[in-house]
């Protein structure tokens, strides 16, 4: 058992050294840069084999969102050296077609290997793309202290217990105090700021699935990416969807 254990330390020393958070930026820096001129050959270290999917089904990329430019005022990125995989957040407030898209993308430490973009326009649930650029342009973020930031798994439970709520009342989600939550263009951070809270009351018969993590210690944040049974109700099949959450 002892050489098995060694070997698993260097496979894991070397994902790590391979996938730095400078990679990660770079790549999400190329993204964003790539999708401000409407040309999906930008991106760096994209693999050839690239999966590519727009709400979750297959594109090719080269006729997706990503053909076309778009004039970007907000975006915003996390990093995940663990997982080697990052999320980043695009707004579009042009009046002719406002868009707000998070994309999350996976690589081996060389290549970007999965792409997943979920691309949202007029029509869409509580789809404002003015007011959410306003309400993110109030928000701070700033890393995290290394001596104050939570672990990984802490992270993750909180995301996950929020999740979890949504099949069970007995579940306890920690939420912060002041907590406001921000979705589409709806905003609950208002009138006493210092005493806002996120609990605003949960269904607990739907079981959320298909997640997947993108988890940055250094801002103390999560984003994850779901199957939401029940928000198409013209559909039998879980809604593409995604939250992050701020530890």
């Amino acid at each position: 058992m002892f050489p098995s254990i060694l070997l698993s330390s260097v496979l894991v020393a070397k994902v790590s050294a391979e996938c730095s958070r400078t990679f990660l930026k770079n790549i999400t820096t190329s993204y964003v840069d790539a999708q401000s001129k409407g040309t999906p050959s930008g991106i760096i270290n994209l693999s050839n084999n690239v999966n590519y999917t727009e709400q979750f089904t297959a594109v090719d990329i080269r006729i997706g969102i990503l053909s076309n430019a778009l004039k970007i005022d907000h975006n915003r990125s996390f990093h995940d050296p663990v997982a080697c995989a990052t999320f980043t957040e695009i707004i579009v407030t042009d009046p002719k077609h406002p868009y707000v898209i998070g994309t999350r993308m996976e690589a081996d430490g060389t290549k970007i290997t999965k792409m997943e973009s979920l691309v949202t326009d007029e029509g869409d649930w509580l789809f404002n793309a003015t007011g959410y650029a306003y309400y993110n342009s109030l928000e701070k973020w700033d890393p995290i202290p290394e001596g104050d930031r939570d672990t990984r798994e802490v992270i993750k439970a909180a995301g996950d217990a929020y999740f979890d709520r949504f099949d069970s009342a007995n579940v306890t989600v920690p939420w912060g105090t002041p907590c406001a939550r921000l979705e589409g263009g709806a905003y609950t951070g208002r009138g006493n700021l210092s005493s806002n809270t996120c609990d605003l009351g949960l269904p607990s018969t739907i079981k959320v699935v298909g997640r997947r993590y993108v988890i940055d210690e250094e801002m103390g944040a999560v984003d994850i990416y779901v199957g939401f049974p029940g928000l198409d109700r013209a559909s039998p099949n879980p809604t593409p969807d995604s939250h992050r959450g701020v530890v």
